[in-house]
């Protein structure tokens, strides 16, 4: 899981994003103001949003607003000091998914992140496919039709990122840092290797991994003939 944490308290920010790391491995990107995570969620992918309202900059209430105005139905966790009834149904009317008040405990808001990210991706894709390819969420297993897709770790992770945005382009960081849980020693390198590999093993079977020269990768079922030469294409 990758989330977006939008706080201006520095110390807890990296208290959490360093625990939250190492107790389950969830990748915490930080900002600690309004206007540049607003400008971050216009520009990446996240599971999950935690997000604080008294924020500088824009306000975390003028940041949920936007997300929704624009569509962007990511999971929003509010995270703030005031915990009024008055504030917590506002907050929730404005598109927010959950509530945690300050202080908490950080099993409490890693136990609702996941509960967030589960719903979220049942509701959007209660069964993830393309073509022939599909995704048992609850198994977590790839299938082919029917039979199990046998997959390493990262290829699943890879085939994972793709089918959950499956006809839309992907971008190879995005990719990388789901993948490998933001390890900067990684290039990638490393991505087109797992893609090369995915390809193999889907090659012929109705669907393919098209490469987006400058966005990414997508994956997209495949049509007509000529599907072997589409899924063995460079990187």
């Amino acid at each position: 899981m990758r989330i977006l944490l939008v706080e201006d308290e520095q110390d807890l920010a990296h208290w959490l994003a360093r625990t939250l790391a190492q107790q389950s491995g969830i990748v915490v990107d930080w900002v600690g103001d309004g206007q540049m995570a607003d400008l971050r969620l216009q520009q990446e992918d996240f599971d999950a949003v935690v997000l604080d309202l008294g924020l500088p900059g824009i306000d975390g209430r003028t940041v949920l607003e936007r997300m929704r105005e624009r569509d962007d139905r990511t999971p929003v966790l509010v995270l703030t000091a005031r915990d009024s009834l008055a504030e917590r149904v506002g907050t929730l009317k404005n598109g927010a998914d959950d509530f945690l008040a300050k202080p908490f405990l950080l099993d409490e808001l890693e136990a609702r992140l996941q509960a967030l990210v589960r719903r979220s991706r049942g509701r959007e894709h209660p069964r993830l496919s393309c073509g022939p390819l599909q995704f048992d969420v609850a198994a977590q297993r790839f299938s082919m039709a029917g039979d199990a897709l046998p997959l390493t770790p990262r290829e699943h992770a890879v085939l994972l990122a793709l089918i959950q945005r499956s006809g839309e382009p992907v971008g190879k960081q995005s990719i990388l840092d789901r993948v490998f849980l933001g390890d900067r020693d990684v290039n990638l390198q490393v991505i087109e290797v797992l893609v090369f590999r995915l390809r193999k093993k889907l090659l012929g079977r109705g669907v393919q991994i098209v490469t987006l020269r400058g966005l990414g990768y997508c994956l997209e079922e495949a049509q007509g003939r000529g599907v072997a030469g589409a899924a063995l294409q460079g990187p």
